[in-house]
């Protein structure tokens, strides 16, 4: 698995993302609709047919510079700023995490509004949405990584290694809310965590 990951990581790097393909980037848009509403439905995984490419997750927002309103570039700018600076094992995690949330109670069904959600309160579920920076792309091999890992989350191809985590903090930090969660799997750089049915009752 780590292989794959290293792998994706050298041909991303060894040359620029695609150019601007609109066409391409349109239809890559509307399938990922279609995957975010098998993943919301629990349907099962797609055929090959219904599957992004490469290609065409990299044709959307080539740039890293688009609006937010698209799936891919959702899931990955969120994939790319929750987890600068990681390595893809926890950049992956990061995507599980959205996903896991996506059509969950107390969750949106899109992933651009799980991404966002929260922003009205100022109370954001992803830092990097509410923290009043600039959300465009800095590295951009980095960034094509990130949507090569989104394209695998909408096609259902990554393996959920957080044990269906809804929330996430990096290592380093200890916030109070997790007291009222159960640790599902941690990464090199992660805690993950599911409600804790026992705090429920």
């Amino acid at each position: 698995m780590r292989l794959f990951w290293i792998l994706i990581g050298l041909a991303l790097l060894s040359g620029p993302l695609d150019a601007a393909d609109p066409a391409k980037a349109a239809i890559a848009e509307d399938k990922a609709a279609r995957l975010e509403d098998k993943v919301v439905n629990d349907a099962p995984p797609p055929k090959k047919a219904e599957t992004l490419t490469p290609a065409e997750a990299q044709a959307v927002d080539p740039a890293g510079q688009a609006a937010l309103d698209d799936s891919i570039t959702c899931l990955a700018r969120t994939v790319y700023w929750e987890a600068k600076g990681a390595d893809a094992e926890d950049m992956a995690a990061v995507a599980s995490v959205v996903l896991n949330r996506l059509g969950s109670e107390g969750f949106p069904d899109t992933i651009c509004g799980v991404v966002k959600q929260g922003v009205e309160s100022k109370a954001c579920q992803f830092s990097w949405w509410c923290d009043g920076r600039p959300d465009q792309v800095e590295e951009p091999q980095r960034y094509g990584i990130a949507k090569e890992i989104a394209r695998k989350a909408l096609n259902q191809q990554l393996k959920d290694t957080t044990g269906g985590a809804l929330y996430f903090h990096d290592r380093n930090v200890r916030p109070d809310w997790a007291k009222a969660y159960r640790k599902t799997a941690q990464t090199r750089h992660f805690l993950f965590y599911k409600p804790n049915p026992a705090l429920a009752r």
